[in-house]
């Protein structure tokens, strides 16, 4: 049975920086695409980043050279490092997986759920002003 538990959410001032965690089981990491995904409060879900072992990586432009993807695949972690966080990066923090390599989409909304297989429950990342 896949399981994604993500961890390492919080509060922090603009400009600090916060690393997500997703604990997985059930799968090899190094099989599987990877997503990070966030969903602020009346709003649809959008992608942050995704990452394949083949070393392909795909970021949000709202979040590219400040957010990094990696993993641990010894611990089969996937990890989101947030670096020189703002406000508007408040949101659910989601990470989801789906079989496959090669290469990772970023769908928007219900397309999303249709594309990754499996989700986390999520964890808040709230960025004060």
């Amino acid at each position: 049975q896949v399981q994604l538990v993500e961890s390492g959410g919080g509060s922090v001032q603009a400009g600090g920086s916060l690393r997500l965690s997703c604990a997985t089981s059930g799968y090899t990491v190094s099989r599987y695409r990877m997503g990070w995904f966030r969903q602020a409060p009346g709003q649809e879900r959008e992608g942050v980043g995704c990452f394949t072992s083949d070393g392909y990586a795909n970021y949000a432009d709202s979040v590219k050279g400040r957010f990094t993807i990696s993993t641990d695949s010894t611990k089969n972690t996937l990890y989101l490092q947030m670096n020189s966080l703002k406000p508007e990066d408040t949101a659910m923090y989601y990470c989801a997986a789906a079989p496959g390599n090669g290469y990772c989409l970023l769908p928007r909304g219900s397309v999303a759920y249709k594309y990754y297989n499996y989700w986390g429950q999520g964890t808040q990342v709230t960025v004060s002003s």
